[in-house]
């Protein structure tokens, strides 16, 4: 195999229902902006692993995944390189403290999220949204 062959990095978001908002943090690290709670997968762990491990270390909150919302995998998602990411819906009491990589943490409502998103999680809140509203998830069908 080429040592120039390169695999997408798998990662995942949670969007984390707090009463009637939604769980944001506000990234220490470039790229800067409010973004859903989540990062990288690690070796030998599952995805819903991986998303109440990232909830814990970034907001100090225990999560409990619902569902399965959807899998987005645009290679420009990410401007720092090529990554799919698996996002869970669940839900979370107490309040959500910025912790290791998040600069803080906050709970929001859908009709007052922050305007400076990361990554592609304006698309994903969107999504979200319209899930809410519709019951309708997104669909491939429709990419």
């Amino acid at each position: 195999m080429s040592d120039n062959y390169k695999n997408p990095i798998p990662t995942v978001d949670i969007i984390i229902r707090i009463n009637d908002g939604i769980v944001l943090i506000k990234r220490r690290n470039p790229p800067h902006g409010w973004a859903l709670p989540g990062g990288y997968q690690d070796e030998g762990e599952t995805c819903e692993a991986a998303a109440t491990r990232e909830a814990l270390e970034e907001t100090g909150l225990e999560v409990t995944l619902e569902t399965l919302f959807y899998v987005y995998s645009d290679p420009r998602r990410d401007p720092r390189k090529h990554t799919i990411s698996t996002v869970f819906i669940g839900s979370a009491l107490g309040e959500p403290v910025g912790m290791d990589d998040a600069e803080e943490a906050r709970v929001f409502s859908l009709a007052d999220l922050p305007s400076a998103l990361a990554f592609d999680h304006g698309a994903i809140l969107r999504d979200y949204i319209h899930f809410v509203e519709s019951g309708q998830r997104p669909s491939p069908v429709d990419r």
